[in-house]
């Protein structure tokens, strides 16, 4: 706590006890919205700009996706949405397609994710236990050592 903030304190007219508010943080939200014209993409830029906290609205419409940055919460922003324009939104559910481990397994390989981007499956995680397991430490030792990378590891050829 600051000086500021403690000589603020003392001079704080508001006659309410030490209950506190909690700051919100500033943030960068992702919300997926579908947009097919330029009518849509102005409704849904004004339905959030008029949020309290809100710093920048950026909308990029080929790919449906509405970034909003400011003092908001995310759930705050896509409930405004939806309720405003009566369109379904959503937290953006997409990841870069170069940080998903297996980009194609099911679940995670979306037709409708705009180029370059996969579903975001971390809550499906694919480490816990399912179909696409690693290989063992054996495994990837008899593989590597017949590879044509690695021609030094095998005596007999």
């Amino acid at each position: 706590m600051g000086a500021l903030d403690h000589i603020s304190e003392l001079f704080d007219c508001s006659g309410g006890g030490s209950h506190h508010k909690k700051r919100k943080q500033l943030q960068t939200v992702e919300v997926k919205v579908k947009m097919d014209c330029e009518g849509c993409e102005r409704k849904v830029r004004r339905s959030v700009e008029g949020m309290k906290g809100v710093n920048q609205v950026d909308i990029e419409r080929k790919a449906n996706k509405v970034t909003v940055t400011g003092y908001v919460e995310p759930n705050k922003v896509v409930a405004r949405i939806a309720h405003r324009t009566g369109k379904r939104a959503e937290i953006w559910p997409y990841v870069p397609y170069d940080v998903v481990e297996h980009p194609y397994a099911q679940g995670t390989y979306d037709k409708k994710a705009p180029a370059g981007y996969v579903r975001n499956n971390y809550d499906n995680n694919q480490y816990s236990g399912s179909h696409l397991a690693r290989a063992s430490s054996t495994e990837v030792r008899y593989t590597t050592a017949f590879s044509d990378e690695n021609p030094a590891a095998c005596a007999v050829m």
